[in-house]
């Protein structure tokens, strides 16, 4: 697909790092080909994260991120950083742009040490190397910095965003996009699950919560992987699906249903029919649904009064009948028989420490890069917080969850 068809999320993650007037805004500017970030001498130009998306063969749709810079300081500058870390938190590649000629590399070293921990790819680009002088053996000069750097020298790269710009970008994106293939790893939202000419029931209810004109994020996608798979689509809202179960001549392949609606449709569907969620696929190809499942199931262990917290990925407006709000608070008193304190994040904002909690319910996650999605889980189970996706909540306390897993292998479903 191309950059229009791709969904921000969907589209790989490239962030630029380094100390404040290292060059990151100028080498964005020289990658996009475009004035994206305001260049100046003077240090901590860039004060909010810098986003543009483009095309960037082999790898495809691209958005590339330039950071505040990682050494500012005092009041605001410490908000900065903060804002810098969480942009590591979702790229799929980083670039540490490093000054030539510069010195006192901490701020970096502990840059690479977290990129290593957290498996994120990444380049060493070392910028303004016109400065440098012709003189310089570059071969040297890497192999000296990659010690100061505790790193490889075929992972630094020489660049200048003055002298022949045009020929170091193209440089430059052709070594990103082979680390992108490096990094490749092929998930599949449901064309995995069908055979070609298999047919998809989708139920997508219609009502005062949907957005007008058109249908969510991952509707869309579903029909597209289904399409992808050469499979075809039939969609109906919950009251419709009874006459079109019954119009079909043989059963669907699979019925995919927006959460909410669950419990009327699994009384509807066929138990020889295989049903799931869009949530559920969105856990699956994004999350870790096994770990989610798990954190479903701690609802009982829970005594009442204990803290929840409800997770949004986006900041979509909150109507009367929220999902988040309302809803689903509303299910876990009625279905457990017992009050809770709950707490709601949305979009960026998510607490790095869970520990007030005693479970994280998170939704599907369709805006949210899969590296924030795993950052976030990966969290929650380092200090032992349940986590679980709404589907999958929703699912297990109307007492479908075993059915609407079946689609999906055991081990994807289960663990150890």
């Amino acid at each position: 697909m191309g950059l229009n068809d791709t969904p921000t999320s969907q589209r790989v993650q490239i962030g630029i790092f380094g100390k404040r007037n290292a060059g990151k805004s100028s080498l964005l500017n020289m990658l996009t080909g475009q004035k994206m970030s305001v260049v100046s001498d003077v240090k901590g130009t860039t004060t909010d994260p810098v986003r543009k998306s483009m095309e960037l063969l082999p790898i495809g749709p691209v958005t590339f991120i330039d950071t505040p810079g990682m050494d500012d300081f005092g009041e605001l500058g410490t908000e900065r950083v903060k804002q810098t870390r969480k942009i590591l938190r979702m790229v799929d590649i980083a670039l540490l742009v490093v000054e030539a000629g510069g010195y006192g590399f901490k701020a970096e070293n502990d840059l690479l040490e977290e990129l290593r921990a957290r498996q994120i790819p990444y380049i060493i680009v070392v910028n303004k190397a016109d400065l440098l002088g012709d003189e310089i053996n570059m071969d040297e000069m890497k192999s000296d910095l990659a010690k100061e750097l505790n790193d490889k020298p075929e992972r630094i790269i020489l660049v200048s965003t003055v002298k022949n710009p045009s020929i170091n970008a193209n440089f430059l994106r052709i070594a990103i996009g082979k680390l992108a293939e490096t990094d490749k790893k092929e998930r599949y939202l449901v064309r995995d699950l069908i055979k070609p000419k298999d047919n998809v029931v989708l139920v997508i209810p219609v009502d005062y919560a949907a957005p007008k004109g058109r249908i969510i994020l991952p509707q869309q996608q579903v029909i597209r992987d289904v399409l992808d798979a050469g499979g075809y689509c039939s969609v109906a809202q919950t009251s419709e699906l009874t006459l079109l179960l019954s119009n079909m001549k043989t059963p669907p392949a699979l019925v995919i249903t927006d959460s909410q609606a669950f419990r009327d449709v699994a009384l509807i569907v066929p138990q020889n029919v295989p049903l799931t969620s869009f949530s559920i696929l969105m856990s699956r190809y994004k999350g870790d649904l096994a770990l989610q499942t798990q954190g479903a199931k701690s609802i009982e262990s829970l005594k009442g009064g204990e803290r929840i917290l409800i997770s949004e990925g986006c900041t979509h407006h909150r109507q009367c009948g929220d999902i988040g709000t309302q809803k689903l608070p509303d299910l876990i008193r009625r279905k457990t028989g017992k009050d809770f304190e709950f707490s709601y994040t949305s979009g960026g904002d998510f607490p790095e420490d869970l520990s007030g909690y005693s479970l994280c319910i998170h939704c599907g996650a369709c805006m949210l890069p899969a590296r924030e999605i795993r950052y976030r889980l990966d969290l929650a189970k380092a200090q032992g917080v349940p986590v679980t996706n709404y589907g999958v909540m929703i699912a297990y306390l109307n007492g479908i969850l075993g059915r609407v897993l079946t689609p999906f292998s055991s081990d994807e479903v289960t663990r150890g």
